[in-house]
């Protein structure tokens, strides 16, 4: 089969790739950066949510399969569905398990979802991802189409995603190998979760590919095996231990650093608070393997990463935040630049405001430069 994914990136788009290689499809990835293409696997530089050039990635054959990874708007979704649709035998959507409500029952693919329960007003004017996901179900729903496929993972992680309610690796592995506390909040720890490996989603997406009884289907691509965060927190700490010969200490918080930053307040709010249990009764039906339990593939996966710990960019602001809970200092030779050391200093004495002014101050320097010279 000829199989285009948009978005090859994640827990679950690089090993779906390879998947589909080693099954003797040929694979057409998009990918903002380069990347050198071998036999069956090509890549296509160039952003998918720009409209020329998917419409070029489009153009070149009818596909058997999209498997599309990208994160739209709702709006930008509705204008690209119709295009989407027609451009092969199979569409598939990859939306998230975060649609749900919280359910005191193991969720199904027909559980209630946030967008028609929630009772936020505030909340229901966005288009933050859960509702956007559950808007563009929708739009495939009342296309006309029958040759879409919607699969919802929940939180997925692999050798470097590993995270930890709404903190990812940076926030908290980071401070555990540099010898400072581990900050968790008790607003998330006891709340279950369904973290499901990256190579199990993209295994069971490999397995509704090109099944026509897959077709105008969703399915739910979940562990059932769920976990309190705090349980996760466990297995993260007694790898560690394994691995290093120490154990990390912990300073439980009433609530997650992350609510100090606006942007992630529903993901806080509407999915990391929430509890989530998963019946995955549907996709065991075309997918019949074992999903690795948490417990296994947790220690399996950070212990591979601490073989070589490799993290992205820190914010510094968060580290403020977490040492001022935590009432531990992070040395200033530790962090790059002036920028990020004034940075840190501010929020660290609870004086952020200050470095906000002095951002504020700083373009309007800037730009009165620009403007001279010009």
């Amino acid at each position: 089969m000829n199989i285009l994914v948009l978005g090859d990136t994640g827990a679950m788009g690089a090993p779906l790739s390879k998947l589909l290689v080693a099954s003797g499809n040929n694979v057409y990835v998009t990918s903002r950066s380069a990347h050198k293409s071998c036999e069956r696997l090509h890549y296509l530089q160039g952003n998918a949510k720009d409209e020329i050039f998917l419409k070029a990635c489009l153009s070149r054959m009818h596909y058997d399969a999209i498997v599309d990874f990208m994160s739209y708007s709702t709006n930008q979704f509705d204008r690209r569905a119709r295009l989407l649709l027609q451009s092969t035998k199979q569409y598939i959507f990859i939306s998230s398990a975060r649609i749900f409500a919280e359910s005191k029952v193991p969720l199904t693919e027909n559980s209630p979802r946030l967008l028609e329960t929630v009772q936020d007003l505030e909340y229901k004017k966005t288009d933050e991802y859960a509702l956007a996901k559950a808007r563009q179900e929708d739009i495939l729903y009342q296309s006309g189409f029958s040759n879409y496929t919607i699969v919802r993972p929940s939180v997925t992680y692999n050798t470097y995603r590993l995270q930890l309610g709404a903190l990812e690796k940076e926030n908290w592995l980071y401070r555990a190998l540099k010898g400072r506390c581990i900050v968790f909040s008790n607003d998330i720890a006891d709340k279950y979760t369904a973290m499901t490996h990256g190579d199990d989603v993209a295994k069971a997406i490999c397995a509704v590919i090109g099944k026509r009884e897959c077709l105008k289907q969703s399915y739910n691509i979940v562990t059932d095996n769920s976990l309190k965060w705090q349980d996760i927190l466990t297995i993260y700490l007694c790898a560690i231990e394994e691995f290093t010969g120490k154990c990390p200490k912990v300073v439980m918080s009433d609530e997650t650093i992350k609510l100090k930053d606006k942007k992630f307040k529903y993901q806080v709010i509407y999915a990391r608070r929430l509890n989530r249990k998963f019946d995955n009764t549907k996709i065991e039906k075309v997918y019949h393997e074992k999903f690795i339990s948490p417990k296994e593939g947790l220690s399996i996966a950070l212990k591979d990463f601490l073989k070589d710990p490799l993290f992205h960019s820190i914010n510094w602001k968060y580290e403020a935040w977490s040492d001022n809970i935590s009432k531990e200092y992070t040395p200033l030779s530790e962090i790059p630049t002036l920028r990020n050391k004034f940075m840190y200093l501010c929020y660290r004495h609870q004086v952020g405001w200050i470095f906000k002014a002095s951002q504020g101050l700083w373009h309007r320097l800037k730009n009165i430069h620009n403007f001279m010279i010009l």
